[in-house]
């Protein structure tokens, strides 16, 4: 009986020291953690404002392409930026992509234009991955051809500039 009693009396001690325990657990801080939230989401970037500074960026490239203006369109470009183009070679390097803008300029019929439409952006204010796609049209109008692309911009002393691109035709109609 008296082992009965340890035991009955063991167990009422550790439930009360559980409960003294539970009862003085320090309150959690609601102010510090609605702060910390709210950090986070003061600290994402701006995607609709990014996109439209990427889009006012593919706007300018367009004009350069259209205008054949190969410096321009070599200003879009960081000095160590690669072109990955449809079925050819990766061209990588200023001076590389000089010649192949001057290249693809010979091959492109007079009076054609391009632009280029920006559908989705992600990354932060430093990188941003762009998606997009490109419409060729002919001096009368008429679309010629289209595509898709992807380009990564880095921002670099204040201004996004051109570091990775890479494009593909679409399948033409038949």
């Amino acid at each position: 009986m008296k082992n009965g009693n340890f035991f009955l009396s063991a167990t009422v001690a550790v439930a009360i020291s559980f409960l003294t325990i539970g009862c003085n657990s320090p309150a959690t801080d609601t102010t510090t953690k609605t702060t910390e939230v709210a950090e986070q989401m003061a600290s994402k970037p701006d995607m609709v404002a990014i996109k439209t500074e990427i889009q006012a960026l593919e706007t300018a490239w367009a004009a350069a392409d259209n205008a054949r203006d190969v410096q321009a369109l070599l200003a879009f470009y960081a000095d160590d930026a690669a072109s990955l183009s449809n079925n050819a070679p990766m061209v990588v390097g200023k001076a590389a992509l000089q010649k192949d803008i001057e290249a693809n300029f010979a091959k492109k019929a007079k009076g054609a234009t391009s632009i280029y439409d920006v559908l989705d952006v992600f990354g932060d204010e430093n990188t941003v991955t762009e998606v997009g796609k490109s419409t060729l049209k002919d001096a009368s109008g008429k679309v010629i051809s289209t595509g898709k692309y992807m380009a990564i911009w880095e921002k670099r002393d204040g201004k996004y500039l051109c570091v990775r691109d890479i494009y593909n035709d679409d399948v033409k109609a038949k």
